[in-house]
């Protein structure tokens, strides 16, 4: 099939794209980082050079294409961009998507959406998979969607390795016992070339999680893994929580969007959706992401 990705060669593009070359299907690369062409190339894809809020280059890329996975990418570093609005952000891309869709004429989408996008509430920044996700159902009927809603991604943990060489802890706005899902970006990857291959029909939403684990048991396993057998992971108020990141140099609505988000873990509040329709786990355990950390720890001084 001739397939169209978009996330240039992220965290979960470029296994995908990867895996899908493999399997003989025709891929295109969306990239909006002129210097990726090369790299793109590299791996067997074409690269098409452009901005997904513009509807027009997208509608002329998706151009005979059979299936487009569609994700809205906003870099690390908009989070630091005190003018920029992310959900209004959002809206642009997501609405960009639809019209070039649209103009297209394809009929048969993957979306790359998140947990917590079941509700505009109590989810902090996740709000903004919500809108997205109800600006595509806008699509015309005929239009088929798989919704992909991956939980908190492994490699967000490497966020950690700061505060525990500066603190010798885990810290956050939420923690103790409670049980909440992480998954692998290739594990995320594997399922969605599992999605491109199987037949599309109506509208549909798929959960994707690799393990399920407490704050604390990842405090305990990463410690482990770093020879730090005593790391605790310790909880702060929300109001320490958002102090830091607008100290940190984030925009304070981000940062905000950031507390609450967190803040919605504690009680299972995120996660209700996920548990009503929990997914078989995948392959890859927070044990195997472990030795990935200690490599990282022990790179960064």
């Amino acid at each position: 099939m001739k397939i169209i990705i978009t996330g240039s060669l992220g965290h979960i593009s470029k296994p995908l794209v990867e895996e899908l070359i493999t399997k003989g299907h025709s891929v295109t690369v969306i990239s909006s980082k002129p210097e990726r062409a090369k790299e793109i190339e590299a791996i067997g894809a074409t690269p098409s050079i452009g901005k997904m809020e513009d509807s027009e280059f997208l509608s002329q890329s998706f151009q005979g294409a059979d299936i487009v996975y569609a994700m809205e990418a906003i870099g690390y570093e908009s989070f630091f961009d005190q003018n920029l609005d992310i959900m209004e952000a959002i809206r642009r891309i997501a609405n960009s998507y639809k019209a070039a869709i649209e103009q297209s004429g394809i009929k048969r989408v993957i979306h790359l959406s998140s947990i917590g996008a079941h509700t505009n509430s109590d989810s902090g920044i996740l709000a903004f998979h919500h809108e997205a996700e109800n600006i595509l159902k806008k699509l015309p009927s005929d239009v088929s969607i798989k919704f992909m809603r991956p939980v908190g991604f492994y490699y967000n943990m490497f966020a950690f390795i700061q505060t525990i060489k500066t603190k010798g802890s885990i810290i956050s706005n939420y923690g103790g016992d409670e049980i909440e899902p992480w998954v692998s970006t290739s594990d995320i990857a594997k399922v969605i070339v599992e999605e491109i291959e199987k037949p599309f029909e109506g509208r549909s939403i798929r959960y994707i999680a690799s393990d399920e684990v407490s704050p604390n048991e990842i405090a305990k396993i990463l410690g482990e893994a770093i020879g730090k057998q005593d790391l605790k992971w310790t909880v702060i108020s929300d109001e320490e929580a958002l102090n830091g990141m607008v100290a940190a140099g984030m925009n304070p609505k981000t940062a905000k969007g950031f507390m609450e988000m967190n803040a919605s873990r504690r009680g299972g509040v995120l996660y209700a959706d996920y548990f009503r329709n929990r997914p078989t786990l995948e392959k890859t355990k927070l044990k195997d992401f472990a030795k990935d950390f200690a490599s990282a720890y022990e790179r960064m001084k």
